[in-house]
């Protein structure tokens, strides 16, 4: 299956925008929208009312984030928390 490549004029503005209020991070906000897209590609169901029956599942992330819907959250493990190199298993 060939892979799809969007130009920037064909992205919603709108959402790409106000998505990008919510998570100021570009490379975050990409990894977000590409973890979703493949989620709605599987057939999950959207969070948010599509606009139209052609509305593809880029647009519909961006409009989940830009409603809150979809959000992201980095959580850091204290040290002593994190496993020390004995407790790592290579194969």
């Amino acid at each position: 299956m060939a892979a799809v490549t969007r130009s920037a004029a064909e992205v919603n503005v709108n959402y790409f925008e106000k998505a990008r209020e919510k998570i100021p991070n570009i490379p975050l906000l990409v990894n977000i929208v590409r973890r979703r897209v493949r989620q709605l590609n599987r057939g999950e169901r959207p969070l948010v009312k599509p606009d139209g029956p052609q509305m593809d599942n880029f647009d519909l992330a961006l409009k989940e984030i830009a409603e809150g819907k979809l959000t992201a959250e980095l959580s850091f493990a204290p040290e002593e928390e994190k496993p020390s190199k004995d407790k790592v298993i290579s194969l």
